[in-house]
């Protein structure tokens, strides 16, 4: 789980403004954050399934809002791949 303080940096950096939390950007990067502590988890639980079963929905949640994102605004659809580091 995300603590206030992770949350707050992680949008600090990819919201479109200060009080923004419903872009797209901005929750690609927090289900991005999300998913990677997740996976850390999971490598020390491996049969920790619930977890597993939330991870890939939260994984399809980011691959839905990357999809929305590259057809409305590709420019920053491309920044913000590099951004977070993701494969795509």
């Amino acid at each position: 789980m995300l603590t206030k303080r992770v949350k707050e940096n992680v949008l600090k950096d990819t919201s479109r403004h200060e009080t923004d939390t419903g872009s797209a950007e901005a929750q690609t990067a927090l289900l991005t954050r999300k998913i990677e502590e997740l996976s850390t988890h999971l490598r020390k639980h491996k049969k920790d399934f619930h977890s597993r079963r939330g991870l890939l929905q939260m994984v399809a949640d980011r691959r839905k809002h990357l999809k929305y994102l590259q057809r409305k605004n590709y420019e920053g659809y491309q920044g913000l791949i590099k951004k977070l580091g993701l494969k795509r």
